[in-house]
């Protein structure tokens, strides 16, 4: 799981950390979520990523693929719908 910065609950934005995988030490990625209405469609969420790579000088933005935030995305609604529905377990 990507570590949590900051949540606005009011405002419905919430922040993580940088994250890095174990198998990707080298590259981070930051993301914000906007929770735009409490309707689960796809136009009431919106992420936005950052991502960087490590090279000799420091941290430097890189391109995030293409289609990555649109598959965030939709895995967000995906669980928000399957915990509505009860089908899922929370997580602690």
């Amino acid at each position: 799981f990507m570590p949590i910065a900051q949540v606005d609950s009011a405002g419905g934005v919430i922040v993580t950390d940088w994250y890095s995988t174990p198998q990707a030490t080298n590259e981070r990625v930051k993301l914000t979520i906007s929770i735009l209405d409490q309707e689960l469609r796809a136009d009431a969420i919106r992420v936005a990523a950052v991502r960087e790579v490590l090279t000799t000088s420091g941290w430097v933005a890189a391109p995030i693929r293409a289609g990555t935030t649109q598959r965030l995305e939709e895995l967000i609604l995906t669980r928000a719908r399957d915990l509505r529905r009860g089908t899922l377990p929370a997580r602690d």
